[in-house]
């Protein structure tokens, strides 16, 4: 409660976590088509490519305003994903290959001028460093605006062209056969993950927002198939990971906001993987163990009514080794034969005899008329 209550009276802790949660938002939904269209790593190669953007802005106009930062981020950042796009257009260079070229070109590009700023005679350039890892404490109420101004646009766009990027995402082919630009709504999505990534360098920081980006769409495609109810999820899980991420670094000294954030979002991933119904590694193990034990019961009764009809009476009883010999595919039938028990589908005539049930009977005669004509 008094968490709670911080979170709606602390100036500071109101700020970062309305901050966060607007960031996680924007970039939650726009990172689900990312992910649909395979380019989870583009995110990554913006972030880093932004920070000489960063230091650029700083050197030409000499003010460490958000604004100023972030037109500078978003520059650089948009003409890396242009130059990406033109590498593996023109070159035989692959989609992945020019990723790693220019993630790493551009974040020692950007290193090596923050080395200098840092160096220059004048105390107006320290802090820019905090954009590595983000520095979501000393977010102002003038940031909040800049973010929420520039996730409200990325939000809006994304609704407009809501159909077209959904169909450049799942069929380009077909998006061009219809006669769309597609050439252009891509420069277009690019652009607003430029922007979504951008606004979140100061809160998360270049090396861990792509992060924010992917991890957020990736926990909501376990929960659904279907596009709409992904990016809504993805916005959820964004906002509640940054306002968890915010709440969590508050509670203990000189924890950063950041990095937080992103142990925040990576559980929610962990736990969608685990436990999200469709998808989910533990449901999952439980639809096999399910489909196991059926199987093995269809086919110890399918033998024990093989068995019998060989012989004058239905409930003619067999022992459990020579189901073991049958039931090659359940090893021993003890298990699956007691299962059958509890099920009333099969019952003990004396410790090594078993024999069907009418219940019994009547499944193995179905299972055998669907799967095999009415004969074995």
């Amino acid at each position: 409660m008094e968490i709670l209550t911080e979170l709606f009276t602390d100036y500071t802790l109101r700020t970062v976590a309305l901050g966060a949660a607007l960031l996680g938002i924007s970039a939650g939904a726009l990172g689900c088509f990312a992910l649909l269209r395979r380019q989870s790593l583009l995110g990554d190669a913006i972030s880093h490519a932004a920070l000489p953007g960063i230091a650029l802005a700083f050197l030409l106009t000499g003010s460490k305003s958000s604004l100023v930062l972030i037109l500078g981020a978003g520059a650089v950042g948009w003409f890396g994903s242009v130059l990406i796009a033109a590498l593996t257009r023109r070159t035989p260079i692959t989609y992945d290959t020019a990723l790693g070229i220019l993630l790493s070109v551009f974040f020692g590009v950007g290193l090596v001028m923050l080395t200098f700023i840092q160096r220059m005679p004048d105390a107006n350039q320290a802090g820019l460093d905090s954009f590595l890892f983000g520095q979501a404490a000393a977010l102002m109420q003038r940031d909040i605006y800049v973010i929420l101004a520039i996730g409200s646009v990325i939000l809006l766009l994304t609704v407009a062209f809501w159909k077209e990027f959904k169909l450049i995402s799942f069929d380009p082919d077909m998006a061009e056969t219809l006669g769309l630009p597609v050439r252009a709504l891509e420069h277009l999505l690019t652009g607003l993950f430029v922007a979504a990534i951008v606004i979140g360098l100061q809160t998360v920081g270049v090396v861990l927002m792509s992060a924010l980006i992917v991890a957020p769409a990736a926990a909501a495609r376990q929960w659904t198939n279907r596009l709409g109810v992904m990016v809504l999820l993805a916005a959820v899980f964004g906002a509640v990971s940054g306002v968890s991420g915010a709440v969590s670094s508050s509670m203990a000294p000189n924890l950063p906001t950041g990095p937080v954030i992103v142990v925040v979002v990576s559980m929610i991933v962990a736990a969608s993987l685990l436990f999200a119904p469709n998808r989910g590694f533990v449901f999952r193990k439980i639809r096999e163990w399910k489909s196991g034990r059926a199987l093995r019961v269809d086919a110890v009764l399918v033998d024990l009514y093989t068995l019998a009809s060989q012989h004058a009476s239905s409930d003619y009883p067999h022992s459990e080794q020579v189901l073991n010999v049958m039931s090659s595919m359940s090893g021993t039938a003890k298990r699956t034969l007691h299962l059958l028990k509890t099920l009333e589908l099969a019952q003990p005539i004396d410790d090594q005899r078993w024999s069907l049930t009418p219940a019994g009977e009547e499944r193995a005669r179905k299972f055998i008329e669907e799967h095999y004509g009415g004969g074995v």
